[in-house]
Order: structure tokens, then C-alpha cells, then sequence
């Protein structure tokens, strides 16, 4: 039975430090020793400061690199950024800074390996140096998502799949939620990191996990071998059944975790914690689906007063949905796959996820 850790902690390195080691140092852990190729994993969406909450924390960051350093090992940290360049990442977010006196490489995912990952996907690209490192350190951070409800340990190795193969993928599971679980089940298990860390110190709610999401102060540092036990106990902390989240139910279904799990410390579950609104993406029948489209399901619009034009959902978008005039952005309705890829690479959070009112009267008669 996996164990999963939970801690309170802050971004102190004093007290981050001692948690770190305390997790990368149990039983379960990897055996890390002088010459292992360790690569961090962590979730580098888009350039952001660290009170945003869209990227893993660079004191986490390095006090896991410490860590391998110590036991001789060679670390690179690597990730494929949704939006933005890994320099500028780097910088923003402040591991530029806090990684400058340690010797460690930090470099984006560019050369691929095609893995079988299993029907019915069959061979997928997925990043060389995570493929080949002898331990890859997941750190994930924990947010919601406008499309899977939460963004925790598994779906962090979705970061794994390098630049537009992304949009891609999600162009051909988006429509299917649970499809597109399986499918971030299969890249996870493909590339079987031997630790998980999950950043919920400072968390996201809301419209995650880009911009449009809203900063929550958890003040907890979670950790385990398996990430579903520890996407499992992030679950049940925020008030949600860990069998609604697609990646646990995929993880479930492939006989890759089953439910079971050990906690080290203090399991507070919140009353509070806000969940987007996910909409079916799909409903009525064929002739009526253009209408419940454009009219009814939930979809993405933009707020031309705070859009800027500055190209990155309709570059980003793998359904070639938007489109835009000097005057705003517009979405196809009939061709939108709601996967929201648009609303997560938006750096001004002009995106939002809605339903209309149509459907906001639907839902409220059938409430009733």
C-alpha cells in the first residue's frame, strides 16, 4: 500500500528543506547515488511569478536538486512550457536566480522517442532525456483545470509531450474526457517517475490552471512513489470523490492503482474549495448539435478589453477555432472542442470558461 505524505510547510527554505529531505529520504523513494542521471520534473506552464500559483515553486525546485546533488547525482530540470520560452520561464519565475550557484542543467524537452503506449493509441512522442533519465522527480503543482477538473501528479507528466504535439493530442481526445484521461494515464505510466512532490502551499481554484485561475493558500506540501495515491489524497483534501477525476478513474480502470492508500500526517478536507463549472462537451442528438453547440454548452469567450492580441490562443488553438479582428477574438463554435487550451496558454486572462444563457436556463429548470 503506497504511502502519500502531507505536510504543512511554507516557502521557507528552512522549512521547505527538512520536509523535502524527509520525503526524498523514505523508504520508498528512489535510491539515488553518485552518477544517476535524475531528472525534475516540474510544472513549467508559462512564464509567471510564483504568486500566480501557475508553476511549481523555485524552492521546491531546488531543494529537490539539492538533494540529488548530494547523493552524487547529475540533475537536469526539464519541461515543454505551454506558452512562452523556457528562458523567459526561467527567469519570471525565479529559478534563473535560485538554481544559479547549483551544477545543474536546465533545459525544454525538444528530441522525442516514440513509445507504444497501448491501445488505442498506439506509438506516441514523448520527451528522449525523460524517457532515458535513470530517476525522473515529478513536482507538480496543484490547481484546477477548465477541461479535467484538477491538475495534479499524473497530469504534470503530460508535460512529456513536446511543444504543438500537445494541441495535437488534445485535438483528437479533447471532445472525450475520460479518453483524454486514458491517454494521460498511458504517457504517465510510460514514463513511471519514481517520486512525486505536489505544491499545495500555494494552490489554484477556480478557472485553472492559467491565468484565469485564482491563488489559494493551502500551506501543504504532498509527497509519495505512486502520484495517483498522492493525486488520490489531493482529492479527497479538496472535497472532491477521487473517482470523479478522470485520471484516477483511468488509473483504476488499467489496473494501475487501486485505491488504496497509507497517510503520513493530518488529512483536513475542505468545505470550500472552488471547482470550474465542466459542462457536457457533448448532448442531444446529431441535427441538434450545431445549436447546443453555439447555444447551450459550455464554451470558451474572450474579454476583448483585457485581450491583447497577442496571438497565442489562435497560434496554440489545435482545433484552428479562433479567430480575430483588430477589434477582438471570436470561437467557432462548431469546431471548438472545448479542450481549453486557449484559456490555459492566455497570459492576460482574458479566456474564461461559460455557458450560455440558454443553458444556464436549462440547468436551472432542471434543478428545480
Amino acid at each position: 500500500m503506497p504511502t502519500v505524505f502531507i505536510r504543512n510547510a511554507a516557502y521557507n527554505e528552512h522549512v521547505l528543506r527538512p520536509i523535502i529531505y524527509e520525503m526524498l529520504a523514505s523508504g520508498e523513494a528512489p535510491v539515488i547515488k553518485a552518477g544517476t542521471r535524475v531528472l525534475i520534473k516540474p510544472n513549467f506552464l508559462a512564464p509567471a511569478v510564483p504568486e500566480k500559483a501557475l508553476t511549481t515553486h523555485p524552492l521546491i525546485v531546488r531543494a529537490v536538486a539539492e538533494f540529488a546533488l548530494e547523493k552524487g547525482a547529475r540533475v537536469q530540470i526539464s519541461d515543454s512550457p505551454a506558452m512562452g520560452s523556457f528562458a523567459k520561464l526561467m527567469k519570471k519565475g525565479g529559478y534563473e536566480e535560485e538554481l544559479k550557484d547549483l551544477d545543474v542543467s536546465a533545459r525544454p524537452f525538444e528530441k522525442t522517442v516514440s513509445v507504444d503506449v497501448g491501445e488505442p493509441f498506439g506509438s506516441i512522442a514523448v520527451a528522449k532525456d525523460a524517457l532515458e533519465a535513470d530517476v525522473v522527480l515529478n513536482l507538480a503543482k496543484l490547481k484546477t483545470h477548465a477541461q479535467m477538473m484538477l491538475t495534479l501528479g499524473v497530469k504534470n507528466l503530460f508535460g512529456c509531450i513536446v511543444g504543438f504535439e500537445k494541441p495535437e493530442w488534445h485535438m483528437r481526445t479533447g471532445v472525450d474526457r475520460h479518453l483524454f484521461g486514458r491517454l494521460i494515464v498511458s504517457i504517465f505510466e510510460a514514463v513511471g517517475p519514481e517520486y512525486t512532490i505536489l505544491d499545495g502551499i500555494l494552490a489554484m481554484e477556480g478557472q485553472g490552471p492559467g491565468k484565469s485561475g485564482t491563488p489559494r493558500e493551502l500551506g501543504l506540501l504532498l509527497g509519495g512513489k505512486s502520484a495517483h495515491a498522492v493525486d488520490h489524497v489531493a482529492c479527497l483534501i479538496t472535497g472532491m470523490d477521487p473517482e470523479s477525476l478522470e485520471t484516477q478513474c483511468n488509473a483504476r480502470e488499467m489496473n494501475v492503482y487501486d485505491g488504496r492508500v497509507h497517510i503520513n500526517g493530518d488529512l483536513n478536507i475542505l468545505d470550500n474549495f472552488q471547482f470550474p463549472e465542466l459542462g457536457s462537451l457533448t448532448m442531444g442528438p446529431d441535427y441538434l448539435g450545431r445549436l447546443m453547440r453555439k447555444y447551450i454548452i459550455q464554451q470558451p469567450v474572450a474579454n476583448n478589453k483585457l485581450c491583447k492580441l497577442c496571438g497565442e490562443c489562435w497560434k496554440y488553438c489545435p482545433a484552428e477555432a479562433v479567430s480575430y479582428t483588430d477589434r477582438g477574438i471570436s470561437f467557432n463554435t462548431d469546431i471548438c472542442i472545448r479542450c481549453y487550451c486557449c484559456l490555459e496558454v492566455c497570459p492576460h486572462a482574458a479566456i474564461r470558461a461559460k455557458k450560455p444563457l440558454a443553458g444556464k436556463m436549462i440547468d436551472w429548470f432542471r434543478n428545480r
